[in-house]
């Protein structure tokens, strides 16, 4: 059996689909089924944000959470669509929010349709995923959803308040991070679990490995802001920076840098745009502010698998350990 605290490393997301390959083309049929409407506009729209290429990270981490305590199948499939339509409606209105022209190296909805019927198709998606809600017939999975959703949209009113804020600290950031990223991985690993009738104890562990595990995912985001490859990543170098975001890195920054370092930062969150990215990626690195970010990460990543050490070894089980190995070395 490996350790939970050293499972085998792979940066390799295709390797560790293999696993639910086959449950993960029965969520793309019932997507692609619960998707249309007799409004075209919504199709397409729908269609093109939901064929963009995302990492279906989301659903994935319900079907490993459900098949891990043998939840019926049809469920567990049905619900991972309602959370790949509830992540897709955030990123519709984010990319609003933002004024995004570009993700995962395309144009944006809102770049192609406009931003009004980018936010009226969020919300069809919202709706949707909660007329499926009722049909997979948890009051329990209903609860930890609908939780979810309110906790996700204050998240993105907390991060709006810290945009062009370069006096933004650490746990101001987390917060939004747990709220706005992280409690939808926590939410589909906890609703899987509930699915396959987990005892409580297992069903708070699957939680607490989805909320660390996606804090992981949004601190590397931070850190791929400034040294991914937009090959790979899909965005420019200072995206971010661009839109006033003060994400970790700056943060460090604030606190451990230079006098003329800070200044930069400062200057940037406050005027967003670009104009001191060359200064920022140069203070970036002489103050170690990544190398500070991806510590934070690992911290999240070993606290996602030391959650779920616990469990009875399965292949199930060394998958959601081998994410978290995933969620700190993966370059896009």
């Amino acid at each position: 059996m490996n350790s939970p605290h050293h499972p085998p490393p792979t940066q390799n997301l295709d390797a560790i689909r293999v696993v639910i390959a086959g449950d993960m083309q029965a969520v793309d049929a019932v997507i692609r089924r619960r998707l249309a409407s007799e409004v075209v506009l919504i199709n397409q729209i729908a269609g093109y944000i939901i064929e963009s290429g995302g990492k279906r990270l989301r659903p994935a981490l319900a079907v490993l959470a459900g098949n891990l305590f043998n939840a019926p199948r049809e469920q567990v499939h049905e619900l991972s669509a309602v959370i790949e339509f509830i992540h897709t409606a955030t990123l519709l209105h984010d990319d609003v929010v933002d004024e995004s022209s570009m993700r995962r190296g395309r144009n944006t909805a809102n770049a192609e349709f406009g931003n009004a019927a980018s936010v009226l198709v969020g919300d069809f998606l919202y709706s949707r995923a909660f007329q499926m809600m009722v049909e997979v017939g948890s009051q329990r999975v209903m609860e930890v959803l609908a939780d979810a959703t309110n906790v996700i949209a204050e998240g993105e009113v907390l991060q709006l308040l810290n945009i062009h804020d370069p006096d933004t600290d650490e746990e101001k950031y987390l917060r939004v991070v747990r709220f706005k990223t992280a409690k939808l991985f926590q939410a589909a690993c906890q609703t899987g679990a509930i699915l396959g009738n987990a005892a409580p104890r297992d069903e708070q562990a699957l939680a607490d490995y989805g909320m660390h595990l996606g804090t992981a995912f949004q601190l590397i985001d931070d850190v791929l802001d400034y040294s991914g490859d937009a090959g790979e990543t899909g965005k420019n170098i200072g995206d971010d920076l661009a839109e006033g975001k003060p994400t970790l890195p700056l943060i460090y920054i604030m606190r451990a840098g230079s006098g003329l370092e800070r200044d930069a930062v400062r200057r940037a969150i406050q005027e967003g745009g670009r104009d001191e990215l060359e200064n920022v990626v140069r203070a970036v690195h002489a103050t170690g502010a990544l190398d500070y970010a991806r510590r934070a990460a690992q911290a999240e990543a070993d606290a996602a698998r030391l959650a779920i050490s616990h469990l009875p070894d399965s292949v199930y089980r060394d998958t959601l350990l081998q994410l978290a190995v995933f969620a700190v070395t993966r370059r896009f």
